[in-house]
């Protein structure tokens, strides 16, 4: 998917601060993420050599050591002395007979509030392996997980270029997630920047999929948690979409009232607990949710592309413009 041309006014619906900044950048990089590069890291990542990434596993060591390797190949430093990719998750803090375990962190400085901090995460765990079976999870959270890679690189690209982000960005993959939200809550209690420096939380949890409910109109996503801490957020989330991709933001499952409780179910709930403003992107579930047929074979991979590069443009926007998203005054986790 090629970004034409847009309106680059400011929305009259989002505050001064949410004025488009540098569109003709935004759609440059933006269309660096691309469907093959996505699909070749998936073919990896969510192949049998992982085996099924089962928090502490070998399987698992293996998925971290190919996020790191990316990393390095890339010029991407590691926040953590620069070269230090992992933030280890003790065994201790894990569920019993869970082996240690570690976060993968990757850093782009921003170039004039480098302490202010936007977090893109995913998990890079998943199920293992089960009575013989390889659970290779390619949409939970192979998906959110690629689409990381290809927003680091995007990033990077713009900075090599001249055009990074004034805000720094964190690329955090996090572990233990399938278990019970750990290495999120490692991070948040462990944290490598402040808390109250991290002025967003865009987390990406199953995108390569398309649900029942969208089967005859795919060019959508579900957006859970963008109006709960922050409706400066939310519309700025909105603004991004309205101009460059027009899919549906599907909202059903921000309810209060969803039954689902999506919204402390993945990552980002381990930093809106903080009052840090989070957006959940997820594609909801289907069959083949946490079964050995989450294979790569099934990933709608132009969706998977348009919805990580929905990510990556309202991330663009967050650390480039004037302010960080305001808190509202009626704040309820």
């Amino acid at each position: 998917m090629i970004l034409g041309c847009s309106n680059t006014s400011k929305n009259q619906n989002t505050s001064e601060d949410a004025t488009l900044l540098d569109s003709t950048l935004i759609r440059e990089y933006t269309n660096t993420i691309t469907a093959s590069e996505l699909k070749q890291h998936l073919e990896i990542y969510a192949s049998d050599e992982f085996e099924g990434r089962g928090t502490g596993t070998s399987g698992q060591k293996k998925a971290t050591n190919y996020l790191k390797q990316f990393y390095i190949k890339e010029n991407i430093l590691s926040p953590i002395n620069d070269t230090i990719y992992f933030q280890d998750v003790p065994a201790s803090y894990l569920p019993e007979n869970i082996s240690d375990s570690e976060n993968v962190l990757a850093f782009i400085e921003g170039s004039e509030k480098p302490e202010e901090v936007i977090i893109i995460s995913a998990h890079l765990d998943h199920v293992g392996i089960i009575n013989d079976e390889i659970y290779n999870g390619a949409d939970d959270d192979g998906s959110g997980t690629v689409a990381l890679l290809e927003i680091a690189q995007a990033f990077k690209q713009a900075t090599l270029n001249g055009h990074g982000p004034k805000r720094s960005i964190l690329l955090l993959h996090v572990t233990g997630e399938e278990l019970g939200l750990y290495g999120s809550r490692y991070y948040a209690e462990h944290p490598i920047f402040p808390l109250e420096n991290t002025i967003a939380n865009l987390n990406i949890d199953m995108i390569g999929r398309v649900d029942d409910a969208h089967k005859d109109n795919p060019e959508y996503v579900y957006l859970i948690g963008s109006d709960r801490l922050s409706d400066d957020l939310h519309e700025t989330s909105e603004y991004i979409n309205t101009t460059f991709f027009n899919l549906e933001l599907d909202y059903t499952f921000n309810a209060l009232d969803d039954k689902n409780r999506y919204y402390y179910r993945s990552d980002h709930y381990n930093f809106a607990k903080h009052n840090i403003p989070v957006i959940f992107y997820f594609n909801g579930t289907h069959a083949d949710y946490h079964k050995a047929t989450d294979t790569v074979d099934k990933i709608n991979f132009p969706m998977l592309q348009k919805r990580t590069q929905l990510v990556f443009a309202t991330a663009w926007q967050l650390a480039n413009q004037s302010s960080r998203p305001a808190l509202n005054e009626d704040i309820e986790n």
